[in-house]
């Protein structure tokens, strides 16, 4: 029954408890008030008797306000005194509130921390930029390997050939890491002189010439006179082996790799962005899909242009005429004209009513609805050329207008030609539409 007592009693004195600190917390906020309007009129006229008198009423009010806050703390001495469980309750009220503090603190920092690694750990270019960008990494290499598989065509006045060579390839991953920490969100068309420095640095081609003497035992024949018995004279054909010295001229091809690891090492990169670049590294940039075959053929979209035999054809031909004209532009969430800008359905819907059809403005599952689905083998330059999955919609969710080889025209960011044979697109694929 005591304890109970006790329980109510210390329910209370927290409630007086509270009610008079929060009386003394507003006593005290208007005083620091008060004391903040008595600053500002000293300081307009310290000679003026309405500021004098207004001060004098200022300091009653603050002598006031003191003497209420002692009071309060006074009756909340005694009340402790009367009823000490009174104070373990307020201890244990305020553990609890400075506990709570600390965690709601803690999970605060947590979740921006969180937040702050997983945007350091992931690559921020766009995925085609990312695989665009290792495609002409991919490229010199391949030009590199056609070099030396046509030395012996390009000097052929040498008798032999040697070859020194390290195996070309790169990590995609190591070059994807780099240039995010050092560019962010980078373009493709951005990096094809850094890419071509990293490239010249991480490879040493190189030529050197020698001539060589050498030797050789060869079997010669001679034609000597013999004296028969009877006197007569006869020739015979005589073998015999002798040595012969001759010059080789030899041409040694060396290929030295440095690695593109340690290109990116000497680079300089300060202590923070070598950690960040380590960690895109272990983390593949969260984008463990965008290298699938890295030395698959995959077009420079600022160098490629649809077939001419599948420019003979007049429509197609309007299509690409239309399309071409904005190539590089952004990406614009909804756009469907030049002056608000463009996003997937609404470039193909301008290209089709500017080239012959008349479908409005739709969305890609729209565009689908329209068409007649056709198999990937007998998909035509024209086509459109339907995804599902790169956002959260039914249907299809992007299109592009397919111009033949692997390649299709779309909105991505910027508008331009991209390959749908990267993982990304084929993991993506929905089908191919032909429109009436």
């Amino acid at each position: 029954m005591s304890f109970n007592q006790d329980e109510n009693i210390g329910g209370q004195a927290l409630e007086e408890g509270a009610k008079a600190a929060g009386e003394t917390s507003r006593e005290m906020q208007k005083h620091y008030q008060r004391q903040q309007i008595r600053k500002g009129y000293y300081k307009k006229d310290t000679d003026n008797p309405y500021v004098k008198s207004f001060s004098d009423k200022m300091k009653e009010a603050a002598e006031g306000a003191r003497d209420a806050a002692k009071e309060t703390i006074r009756r909340i001495v005694d009340l402790i005194k009367e009823h000490p469980v009174v104070l373990i309750l307020i201890v244990v009220a305020l553990l609890c509130f400075y506990l709570m503090h600390f965690l709601i603190s803690g999970f605060e920092v947590m979740i921006s921390s969180m937040g702050d690694t997983t945007l350091s750990a992931t690559y921020t270019a766009y995925d085609e930029d990312i695989t665009g960008v290792d495609a002409d990494y991919v490229k010199l290499e391949k030009e590199l390997q056609k070099t030396i598989e046509r030395t012996e065509e390009d000097f052929p006045e040498f008798d032999e050939y040697e070859y020194n060579l390290d195996e070309i390839g790169h990590n995609p991953y190591e070059l994807a890491s780099y240039l995010t920490v050092k560019y962010e969100d980078y373009k493709r068309k951005q990096m094809k002189n850094v890419v071509k420095d990293l490239f010249n640095e991480q490879y040493d081609l190189s030529y050197s010439s020698r001539i060589e003497t050498r030797s050789r035992t060869v079997t010669k024949t001679e034609t000597v006179r013999v004296t028969n018995g009877d006197g007569s004279v006869t020739e015979e054909e005589i073998e015999y082996e002798t040595t012969e010295y001759y010059q080789v001229k030899i041409l040694t091809v060396t290929l030295v790799n440095k690695s593109l690891g340690a290109v990116i090492e000497s680079k300089g990169l300060s202590e923070d962005d070598m950690a960040r670049y380590e960690v895109l590294l272990a983390t593949q940039g969260n984008k463990s899909y965008l290298f699938d075959d890295v030395y698959a053929d995959y077009e420079d979209p600022d160098d490629y242009h649809p077939a001419t035999d599948a420019m003979s054809n007049e429509r197609f031909a309007a299509m690409i005429a239309e399309g071409e004209k904005y190539l590089g532009r952004a990406y614009v969430w909804g756009g469907s004209s030049p002056s608000s800008g463009f996003d997937c359905s609404g470039f193909v819907c301008w290209v089709l009513n500017h080239s012959g059809w008349n479908v409005g403005r739709t969305t890609a599952n729209g565009l689908k609805n329209m068409c007649t689905v056709v198999s990937p083998g007998e998909a035509r330059p024209g086509d459109l050329i339907f995804f599902q999955g790169t956002y959260a919609t039914n249907g299809a969710s992007h299109v592009g207008i397919y111009v033949g080889n692997g390649m299709m025209l779309h909105c991505g960011n910027p508008i331009q030609y991209t390959s749908i044979n990267t993982r990304y697109w084929k993991e993506h694929f929905y089908c191919f539409g032909r429109l009436p």
